[in-house]
């Protein structure tokens, strides 16, 4: 089952224009939840003369109880923003704090469908 926790998800129905792996084909565990799969996704959605690409990056997180996939950043963030994004994510120690989004994320949205 996958979810999508994104204000005004009909931006991004589409397949991404770029995706990057950041973990895969490993088992991570975290608060009873395994983690197979980490991926940043990017939806160029228009270029503006001065400022460049508008960028949508979402990150998608594959669980053993589903996906989920959030917001990671967006806006006018340059030709290379799926890079820069991956650089200062696995860079800055901000991969732990994805995982807990995520997962606060995916606990929410199994609540709704068990009541």
């Amino acid at each position: 089952m996958k979810f999508i926790d994104i204000p005004d998800s009909q931006r991004i129905t589409r397949e991404p224009d770029n995706r990057n792996v950041i973990f895969a084909d490993g088992k991570m565990t975290q608060d009873g939840v395994e983690i197979k799969r980490i991926e940043l996704l990017q939806y160029k959605t228009k270029t503006d003369k001065n400022l460049g690409e508008y960028s949508i990056i979402t990150a998608l997180v594959d669980t053993d109880q589903g996906q989920i996939e959030i917001l990671y950043d967006e806006g006018y963030r340059g030709n290379d923003a799926l890079t820069e994004s991956v650089n200062m994510l696995v860079q800055n120690l901000g991969l732990s704090g994805l995982i807990l989004r995520s997962l606060i994320s995916l606990k929410n949205e199994l609540e709704k469908i068990e009541k």
